[in-house]
């Protein structure tokens, strides 16, 4: 009831606000009123929706909107792979069944991100992950060669050098049988390497270098999780008066302020070299093996071929940032809490490390990592289990046709992994962590779009590789020197699709040294 109270007393000072956007939010509602009727979902109430409905607690609405997808795609005489939800006025519809997602992530005219991406938009600005249109193609054919196997191989010192730090920091807690959330060293750990990857800086978080950066940066993702959640406040009055919205430009303010100084910093350390100069200069791949640039260096060069301006720069490099820490933290999360809770698993990633390294303490080189086959197997079933981007979404840029159901232009349209990733049609054991799901056999035999975690078609993930490659190392340090036990039992803390999925609790686990 308050909230219904909010929006009526609201609604009048948002239609003086942006009359545009709100004629286009109209104009979508009622195109999508009457097909709308065609496809299953929540009982919804005028100008609320379905909003009146949703859990405030963040695991109960996540559990929530699971039901309600198990119901209207399984259950439900109307279903057809497709469930509508009502945010206040704007209609979105959920898509489960994975004909109708390839349908439209392989689409090359239905590449533009919905709406909810507005609020990261105004952290990172108009980057590769929330731009569109001309600008997107551009970006995308400029920063393909950055994420080439030639570039990512010079970034394995800075992984492993990393992955070696973090199992030092757990090596405190080891063997003493109390419960140690590994979540903040994770984060830690990857916040190191994103930063040192992208920017050529040394954050040093993990042993307490640059906090207020680090913490910034975390406490961006948990209020955008709150604006994307509660439509009340994406209007500007209730946004502020939350104080969300002060804290938000506070924070903002200090990230990008931070890159800005990096970027000043990196130009003037690559004229020195003698690397930046008034003609454009390619890097050769023996300069790349040798000088082992990172991101923004890359950008550098590129910067005066491609008409780039410092923003154009600053966006790029918010954007790896943003997209390139939490995901890979919270996936190696999910790894380490499956293995510990399947010891036969865990054995198994050990005992193929153990015929890499031995008793060994060396570094991983590129020809280890590549050996790493069950562990790689491993993280891509945790990666079904809880994909680490939950939601994907995408605004239609045309009338489309599904299912005998007409979507009008401009419809949000929310994609997520976990319905495909947890359907017993194309996995063997669907709620199990089953490593097997991918031999090459297994994989072969699938529905390419069964499986997604990195998204697909022509805006999937560019770093997808890197993410792989880094989770592999880190990972790999941690089962050379740690057994390690889950606390509670997959999936029984309280997971939370915010931006990037997570325990409410964090992972909590018990560590013991390996003797071999």
């Amino acid at each position: 009831m308050l909230l219904f109270t909010l929006l009526l007393l609201v609604f009048p000072l948002l239609l003086l606000i942006n009359i545009k956007s709100v004629k286009k939010f109209f104009e979508v509602a009622y195109r999508a009123y009457e097909p709308l009727q065609k496809i299953p979902g929540p009982k919804s109430l005028p100008l609320v929706g379905a909003v009146y409905q949703f859990k405030l607690n963040s695991k109960e609405f996540f559990e929530q909107l699971d039901q309600w997808h198990e119901y209207f795609c399984r259950v439900d005489p109307k279903r057809m792979g497709m469930v509508k939800l009502w945010l206040g006025p704007f209609p979105v519809v959920s898509v489960v069944w994975p004909d109708f997602i390839k349908t439209i992530l392989e689409s090359n005219t239905l590449l533009k991100k919905s709406n909810n991406y507005d609020i990261v938009r105004r952290w990172i600005g108009d980057g590769l992950l929330v731009s569109s249109g001309e600008k997107w193609q551009k970006r995308r054919k400029m920063l393909t060669p950055a994420f080439h196997f030639n570039v990512l191989r010079n970034y394995h010192e800075v992984f492993t050098r990393c992955g070696a730090m973090f199992v030092e920091r757990l090596d405190e807690k080891a063997d003493t049988n109390r419960e140690v959330d590994i979540f903040p060293y994770l984060k830690r750990c990857a916040m190191d390497i994103i930063c040192e990857t992208a920017m050529g800086t040394r954050l040093d978080s993990q042993i307490g270098g640059n906090m207020e950066y680090t913490n910034a940066v975390s406490r961006l993702s948990d209020i955008i999780w709150s604006y994307q959640r509660f439509p009340h406040l994406w209007f500007p009055p209730i946004w502020y008066a939350s104080r969300l919205g002060f804290e938000f430009d506070r924070l903002v303010k200090l990230t990008n302020n931070f890159t800005r100084h990096v970027i000043a910093e990196r130009r003037s350390a690559l004229i020195d070299e003698g690397i930046l100069t008034e003609e454009d200069h390619e890097m050769t791949e023996a300069e790349i093996k040798r000088r082992k640039p990172c991101f923004l260096d890359l950008l550098l060069l590129m910067q005066r071929a491609n008409a780039l301006s410092d923003e154009d720069l600053r966006e790029e490099v918010d954007t790896f940032m943003f997209e390139g820490h939490d995901t890979t933290s919270s996936a190696m999360g999910f790894a380490t809490w499956l293995l510990g809770q399947y010891p036969v698993e865990q054995a198994k990633v050990q005992a193929e490390l153990d015929e890499i390294f031995g008793d060994s303490d060396r570094q991983p080189d590129e020809a280890d990592v590549k050996r790493m086959v069950y562990l790689e197997r491993c993280i891509k079933e945790s990666l079904r289990l809880a994909p680490s981007v939950p939601f994907v979404g995408r605004e239609l840029q045309h009338d489309v046709a599904m299912a005998g159901v007409d979507l009008p232009k401009n419809l949000t349209m929310v994609i997520s992994p976990y319905g495909p990733h947890l359907a017993p049609e194309h996995w063997e054991r669907p709620m199990e962590f089953y490593p097997d799901h991918f031999t090459t056999e297994a994989a072969s035999a699938r529905h390419p779009y069964a499986y997604f975690p990195f998204s697909a078609g022509p805006r999937n993930c560019i770093g997808q590789k890197f993410a792989l490659a880094e989770e592999k190392v880190v990972l790999s340090w941690l089962f050379r020197k740690f057994r390690v036990e889950s606390v509670e039992p997959y999936p029984g803390a309280d997971i939370v699709p915010e931006i990037v999925l997570k325990p409410q609790t964090g992972f909590k686990m018990r560590i013991f040294r390996r003797h071999h």
